[in-house]
């Protein structure tokens, strides 16, 4: 199960806003903390009102995004959900249908906006490692029948957040573009984390979206700055989704302040993103030699780690319970599932404590009930 309100991880977890010293908190990267570079930045941000397009510092991050991504235009929105939402509103009409892998981020985490919000209903496959092949895409396509709801966009995540940050290969994503563009159909990539892919395929982002119809991605994850996603895509897309951001509440006045952290995000965090791979790496290949923890540190390619704690005899919540009073922060995402995502707020060090841990937590295994 997913950690609710009334979980003890998350009742504990919402009174720290900032981690005491000591504490290595592996719940997301989205708990960065912008660096004294990018606190600078903003206070000393150029700011105007972006809803009439006055804003310089928003205007030349979303320049600079359109042109690392290869694309005719970006805007800047807060948050991913939006980002996503905003695609997938542009791309479909009520009653449409989107193809996403069952674990997607749209299907899980977002609220079901897609649905109550664009009027769409997610059509689910199961990639391998959350990775869809167009076999699989292919499979789930509605026939054009005229009593048939119909599929109207595809949407990858990459790297995929639930099946434990894994990449997509280039290749795969642009022969889901070509058949679906055969099919006049759309694909939308929810790269909140692209960058990270981008790292372990040693490829450019540019190169690993070009035939993708629009992308949204994320600078308050592993690029570690505060607040804010873009969404990129064509000049045509970029004028209408304006719209749709100030529809759905998304328009921002002074946000330079935000988009000059963000431009250091983007200009200078990818270059250290191989850190917290080696870092996740490093944890994984620790958790794999504890017993009773499962895990094929193999397949760890980028910042996240998920192992399964079922042969310790409790729960995933309940092993993070045990955990937080050590001052080793986790996330449950499934009933044996414990996710830790390394970031720029985590060193190696780090992970060297956080393991003799895990293994004392995990030894004191739970009796099943007589």
């Amino acid at each position: 199960m997913n950690a609710t309100e009334t979980d003890p991880v998350m009742a504990m977890n919402s009174r720290a806003a900032t981690p005491p010293a000591g504490v290595v908190d592996l719940r997301s990267d989205t708990v960065t903390r912008p660096s004294a570079e990018m606190r600078r930045a903003m206070a000393e941000a150029e700011v105007g009102d972006d809803v009439y397009g006055e804003d310089p510092t928003v205007n030349q991050l979303e320049r600079e995004a359109a042109q690392i991504f290869g694309k005719d235009a970006a805007l800047f929105v807060p948050t991913g959900c939006m980002g996503n939402l905003i695609a997938i509103k542009l791309w479909t009409h009520h009653g449409d249908e989107v193809i996403c892998d069952e674990r997607g981020h749209v299907n899980l985490y977002e609220l079901a906006s897609m649905s109550a919000i664009a009027g769409c209903m997610p059509r689910l496959a199961r990639g391998d490692d959350g990775i869809l092949s167009w076999a699989q895409i292919e499979a789930v396509i509605r026939p054009r029948i005229y009593y048939d709801s119909q599929t109207a966009l595809i949407c990858l995540e990459n790297t995929h957040n639930m099946a434990g940050g894994m990449v997509y290969p280039t290749a795969t994503v642009n022969e889901i573009c070509d058949h679906a563009h055969e099919r006049n159909l759309r694909v939308h990539l929810d790269g909140a984390r692209i960058f990270n892919a981008s790292v372990a395929l040693n490829d450019s982002v540019a190169n690993m979206t070009r035939k993708v119809d629009s992308v949204m991605f994320c600078l308050s994850k592993g690029l570690g700055a505060p607040v804010g996603s873009i969404v990129v895509g064509s000049q045509a897309f970029i004028d209408q989704a304006r719209v749709y951001r100030k529809l759905f509440g998304g328009g921002m006045r002074q946000a330079g302040v935000l988009a000059a952290a963000g431009l250091i995000a983007l200009r200078e965090s990818p270059q250290r993103l191989h850190i917290d791979h080696e870092n996740a790496r490093f944890l994984a290949e620790g958790i794999a030699a504890i017993p009773q923890l499962a895990i094929d540190a193999t397949k760890v390619q980028t910042n996240i780690v998920i192992c399964d704690c079922s042969k310790t005899g409790k729960t995933a919540v309940e092993f993070c319970a045990e955990l937080y009073p050590y001052g080793i922060w986790a996330q449950d995402t499934a009933r044996h599932s414990v996710r830790f995502v390394t970031h720029c707020d985590v060193e190696s060090s780090a992970i060297e404590r956080a393991l003799p841990i895990l293994r004392q937590v995990a030894a004191n295994t739970k009796k099943p009930k007589a």
